[in-house]
């Protein structure tokens, strides 16, 4: 089993190459490993007092890179994802610049997005920004000239007007028009010149996939490395394959969140996840993370926004997050983390699971699942799950691994050595909602 220190150097390094100053690594170029850091939609969907999207201020997002910097970011968390809303004023109505391009809210953003990734890139962290596919109406209303063309967004919009994206909030674009790329490139430029580390396309449908590869293009032209990421609730798996080359995550399963009075709920939307997951395995690759939407671990306790999923399913969603090989957001007003989340959050050996870049199997289904996956170093990553109502024994015969005889078993949350099991271990106990992870070694 790898140190705390050999685990943290190896993270490390893979985020190396994204720090601001670092040499390009364009959208597809092999990040190497899933994503970690946090995002702000599910504190912008609570129904919460003092919460929703008029929280998304420019104070609030440096406050949240405060709370990543000093508890998270020796774990490899990096990344401050501003979600929707940051271009648009507290009554939630979008604007652009004279170009057609998306530019902060004044009220929300005093200094810019500029000077927020400034704030952020000082903390040693990475900066995300949110926008969407299509062509904004308003955008299309204004018929704003492109940026170094001769043509205005009117000439890009395909014809007859067709409404596109998850809301149909936009129309759909003619990328057999050039000037259509240009557009993108000239939006991808200017986040580029605020320093923008990563690019959130959402609201994507069957007909998107055009909208992804010109997003990608624009980041490779660029000349800035940033994390792409493709969204909607789900991305619809149709278009799973037709994406693997120009995104670095897809959005698997709808939104985490409850948009209530918490972050999310246990049943529903956080317990479907272990039955959508399966479905999209064949068709992810190295580079092209499942993306499981952001993590209801925060705040239990104390002031703020609560993350409305107990303790004990707070550890199944890390674990579970990090078999898939998903991308590590936090959700939720990490201001106030609580020590809980910082242990569950910070724990090298679990994040060393995800950090694996490598994909699951599940092994069993249904109310006491069995996954696994194997390491780098050869090893297996075992992870069984109680999705039931009361405590119950799980057990994993190595023959589900293919191996036999006698292996030594670590638990990886506790990180402690079990002594070796001949043939089979059994998980005993495990609480509702619970899970354990093992290393078979």
């Amino acid at each position: 089993m790898p140190s705390r220190l050999t685990v943290l150097a190896a993270v490390a390094a893979s985020v190396a190459v994204l720090l601001p100053g670092a040499s390009p690594a364009y959208a597809k170029t092999n990040f190497g490993v899933p994503a970690m850091g946090w995002s702000s939609w599910s504190v912008e969907s609570s129904t919460r007092a003092t919460y929703g999207t008029s929280w998304l201020t420019e104070s609030h997002v440096e406050g949240a890179a405060d709370a990543v910097a000093s508890k998270l970011k020796s774990a490899g968390y990096r990344y401050i994802d501003i979600d929707s809303g940051w271009n648009a004023d507290m009554s939630f109505n979008g604007h652009t610049d004279g170009n057609g391009i998306p530019d902060p809210d004044p009220t929300r953003f005093p200094d810019g997005i500029s000077g927020v990734a400034n704030y952020v890139h000082n903390e040693g962290l990475l900066l995300g920004l949110y926008t969407t596919v299509g062509l904004d109406k308003g955008v299309y209303d204004k018929n704003a000239p492109i940026a170094g063309t001769s043509c205005h967004t009117q000439d890009i919009a395909q014809q007859p007007l067709t409404a596109t994206n998850g809301w149909g909030s936009s129309w759909k674009i003619n990328y057999g028009n050039s000037c259509a790329q240009a557009y993108i490139n000239s939006v991808v430029d200017k986040f580029a010149s605020w320093g923008v580390d990563l690019v959130k396309v959402d609201g994507t449908t069957t007909d998107s996939v055009p909208d992804i590869q010109a997003f990608s293009k624009a980041i490779d032209q660029s000349g800035r490395g940033m994390w792409l990421t493709t969204s909607a609730w789900p991305v619809p798996q149709s278009i799973e394959s037709q994406l693997s080359s120009y995104t670095n995550d897809v959005r698997i399963d709808t939104d985490v969140e409850c948009y209530c009075g918490t972050l999310a709920t246990w049943s529903g939307a956080v317990t479907a996840r272990w039955n959508d997951l399966p479905n999209w395995l064949s068709g992810l690759q190295p580079g092209y993370f499942p993306d499981l939407d952001s993590m209801p671990i925060s705040n239990n306790s104390g002031s703020a926004i609560q993350d409305g999923i107990t303790s004990t399913e707070r550890q199944s969603v890390m674990t579970f997050w990090s078999m898939a090989s998903a991308p590590l957001y936090v959700g939720g007003d990490v201001y106030f983390l609580d020590s809980g989340a910082v242990s569950i959050l910070t724990n090298p050996e679990v994040v060393a699971v995800d950090q694996s870049a490598r994909f699951p199997t599940r092994i069993t289904s249904g109310n006491q699942q069995k996954w696994r996956k194997q390491l780098p170093d050869g090893s297996w990553a075992v992870a069984v799950y109680n999705l039931g109502s009361s405590s119950a024994d799980i057990t994993v015969n190595w023959s589900d691994l293919g191996i036999s005889g006698s292996h030594a078993v670590r638990d990886l949350v506790s990180r402690t050595d079990l002594g070796s099991a001949n043939g089979s271990w059994t998980a005993t106990a495990v609480p509702a909602h619970g899970s354990r992870l093992i290393k078979v070694t």
